[in-house]
């Protein structure tokens, strides 16, 4: 997702758009973007650099690239019960409640199929063998999660790809609007979030990027408070003999999901829940609809 008018799409720092002034920074592998409504060029420099600290505190403690990150201190004990922090145990917590919530489908120990799968658009798949020799390292059920403790069975990792954006785009607001109430906007990677409607009551205008190489648009969303997430194939994906297969992954099989939508955008009062619930709707598959609509979310789906 993108703000309408695109003013920055190219540029990094800080920069003047229209009556916000606008921060890009890169982290996380992705471009990240605050958009503060304001004329105060003193104000926005504090915001901006609380956010970007922030965001780069989260991304140094949950990166897998990381060798001193707690992702990896917990992937490298082999067995071995490891504790950790309130902040480690809160998306813990979560992701269990998601993985539940999913049956099963959002499991934050499968990000170790990337052994075997590379989402870079060529029509390279694994063999199924491949596939069924990591996967006997996947499922959070084979994990003990207890007193604020976690033990993986050896040769299994555990990975926050699936909430950590989302988690670091809603502490970004927190902080921000700690310093100031101007109205703002925080985007990580179409990952975003508001913290209310523009100074004139007006709403922030969010455009749905297309799922195909137009560069176009699916639609407008206007949103007044709270996140909005998207979740789909438009940038990862193989394809071969005429079959797309998405980057994301069903957990029980190793393989990518089946008849699922090219993208799904959900609306919600975090990013941690937009993002949650965008993703176990894409995993549904065919069933994806169904699910948002007996979730009782405000979703738009693209197929």
């Amino acid at each position: 997702m993108a703000l309408e008018d695109n003013a920055a799409e190219e540029l990094s720092g800080i920069v003047r758009s229209g009556r916000d002034i606008l921060c890009i920074f890169k982290a996380m592998a992705t471009p990240c973007e605050v958009r503060l409504e304001t004329s105060d060029e003193a104000l926005a420099s504090g915001v901006f650099e609380a956010v970007e600290a922030e965001t780069r505190r989260i991304e140094q403690k949950y990166s897998r690239y990381r060798a001193d990150s707690v992702i990896s201190r917990i992937n490298a004990a082999a067995g071995e019960a490891t504790p950790v922090d309130p902040e480690t145990a809160m998306l813990l917590y979560f992701s269990a409640q998601c993985y539940a919530l999913s049956d099963r489908l959002f499991d934050i120990t499968s990000g170790i199929l990337r052994r075997v799968w590379k989402f870079d658009g060529s029509d390279r798949l694994p063999s199924k063998a491949d596939v069924s020799a990591v996967l006997a390292y996947v499922g959070w059920k084979k994990v003990v999660w207890e007193k604020q403790a976690i033990t993986l069975r050896p040769g299994m990792e555990i990975d926050f790809g699936g909430v950590a954006k989302e988690y670091a785009v809603d502490r970004a607001l927190a902080m921000a609007t700690q310093i100031t109430p101007a109205p703002m906007l925080i985007n990580f990677g179409g990952d975003l979030r508001v913290s209310g409607p523009r100074q004139d009551g007006a709403r922030w205008k969010v455009a749905i990027e297309s799922v195909d190489k137009s560069g176009g648009m699916e639609g407008l969303v206007e949103i007044a408070q709270g996140a909005l997430t998207t979740s789909g194939d438009a940038r990862r994906f193989l394809l071969k003999d005429g079959v797309r297969y998405g980057h994301i992954l069903n957990p029980k099989t190793g393989w990518p999901v089946e008849d699922a939508p090219r993208s799904v955008t959900v609306a919600a009062a975090t990013c941690l829940e937009a993002g949650m619930t965008s993703t176990i709707a894409i995993l549904q598959g065919k069933k994806a609809e169904r699910f948002l609509k007996r979730e009782g979310v405000r979703a738009w789906c693209i197929r």
